[in-house]
């Protein structure tokens, strides 16, 4: 039998192949460093994300495979209660430090999340009304995307954002990276939150529970790679669920509001909370019944979201998390890895192609639909083994 240790290693050198693979999507008109070195190993590795396309596509299937292969196995040993929440620890820790120093190679978000910061901090101006067209002498804006639009988000955002950009120090990489670990900081609060939160309403499967969002490949390339900020969203939220219900709900309330001041996705936790403080106690709500209505609305408001804008695969982070804090169902664990496979292999078309306009549109929500109706067809299959 295959130790615990070289499985652990073998996961590990995935995530390393994960963190140089990468770099192969550096954008062409970015230079991290000025060293000739350092130029030289950028260049190579963008030779292959830029001017070998098939190849590059190729390695990042091997490695989005590798990772589901891993995670289901990960799941295996937490259901079987075979996983030590201590390895559990171990992994998340050692993944968070690696992809910490990764490209951010599926997104432009983050740049987008500096140069807002930036606009306050270096140009003293508000980005609520200034976008980053409006500073056309800015190098950042070679390597940018977006750049018509205007601030987004909620202040709350900008809030913690603006002590990050102050360190900097007007230096992009240093920039760059603390703003990495600000979004690392916020996945391994998350992670933490969703396993004290099962320990309160799920003891028996806070390490399964733990482990199903931990090492979803979806939220390790979203949140660890690329960076989004609903990582911030999502980790005010569960502070919110957790101090709920274990210790004020009024202070639990105003924490999901401080969430939905980064992002308005998670406001949808306020129904559920204002139902359990009507005065007729048999509207109450057990924790059950709450997390399955936040799931839901969450859903809702994905859905919602697909009919004003394109669906991206970070969305699925809104609703993550609150199915983590359900007792497992192996329905609901089946959907999830085909929807989390489904929205990651979209990639494959950019970096193929290089674009997804015409009828890449087509076939990228093809390649999306296939793993999602492949695992509904799976779960169904499954109807006769052992309920989990």
């Amino acid at each position: 039998m295959i130790s615990g240790k070289i499985i652990s290693y073998a996961f590990i050198f995935v995530i390393i192949s994960l963190f140089l693979y990468s770099f192969t999507q550096v954008d062409l008109s970015l230079t991290f460093s000025q060293a000739s070195i350092l130029q030289s190993v950028q260049k190579s590795f963008q030779q292959l994300g830029y001017f070998n396309r098939p190849l590059s596509t190729a390695i990042y299937l091997l490695i989005i495979f590798a990772l589901f292969i891993y995670f289901v196995y990960f799941l295996s040993l937490a259901y079987r209660k075979k996983l030590d929440i201590k390895l559990v620890r171990n992994l998340v820790v050692l993944i968070s430090v690696i992809l910490s120093f990764s490209y951010i190679a599926f997104s432009y978000d983050l740049f987008n999340y500096i140069f807002d910061a930036k606009i306050i901090t270096e140009y003293g101006q508000n980005p609520y009304f200034h976008k980053a067209l409006d500073y056309p002498q800015d190098p950042m804006l070679s390597f940018m995307r977006w750049t018509h639009r205007l601030y987004p988000y909620g202040p709350i955002w900008l809030i913690l954002t603006l002590p990050v950009s102050l360190a900097g120090l007007k230096v992009f990489a240093i920039t760059y990276f603390l703003f990495k670990f600000l979004a690392t900081g916020f996945y391994l609060g998350s992670v933490y939150l969703i396993y004290k939160i099962n320990q309160k309403i799920n003891p028996g499967y806070a390490i399964f529970n733990t482990a199903f969002f931990a090492f979803n490949p979806l939220v390790i390339i979203e949140t660890l790679v690329s960076s989004h900020n609903d990582i911030a969203m999502v980790f005010f939220a569960l502070l919110g669920i957790y101090l709920y219900f274990v210790k004020s709900k009024i202070l639990g309330i105003g924490l999901v509001i401080i969430s939905a001041l980064i992002k308005i996705p998670s406001a949808v936790l306020l129904f559920p909370m204002v139902i359990n403080l009507l005065p007729i106690k048999r509207y109450h709500l057990n924790s059950d019944h709450f997390i399955w209505i936040s799931v839901t609305l969450s859903v809702l408001g994905i859905f919602y979201s697909m009919t004003k804008l394109e669906i991206q695969p970070w969305y699925f982070l809104w609703v993550l998390p609150f199915v983590a804090l359900l007792k497992p169902n192996k329905y609901v664990i089946s959907l999830i890895v085909g929807v989390s496979l489904g929205l990651l292999i979209r990639y494959c078309v950019v970096l193929y192609y290089g674009n997804w306009d015409g009828f890449l549109v087509t076939v990228r929500n093809v390649l999306t639909v296939i793993p999602i109706l492949a695992s509904i067809i799976i779960a169904f299959c499954l109807k006769g083994v052992k309920k989990i």
